[in-house]
């Protein structure tokens, strides 16, 4: 193998190496982004399941509202 042969074969390497740095640059921002707008929805989730439980309280009492049974 010649001189020329090991540059281009070095240049190809460099120019995919820049293309996969690039490439994951590119992902991890978006992972990021995606991060963020996950914490977004799991607030949003729990504000709506706050609002769902004051607006619609449990039939079930607590104990200490229970009336005792009767007694026979």
């Amino acid at each position: 193998m010649n001189e020329n042969d090991l540059m281009a074969r070095l240049d190809e390497l460099e120019t995919r190496l820049a293309f996969q740095d690039d490439v994951i640059s590119t992902l991890n921002e978006q992972v990021a982004k995606q991060e963020l707008e996950i914490r977004e929805l799991w607030d949003a989730k729990r504000h709506l399941h706050s609002q769902l439980k004051a607006l619609s309280p449990s039939d079930i009492r607590r104990e200490e509202e229970e009336v005792p049974p009767p007694h026979y």
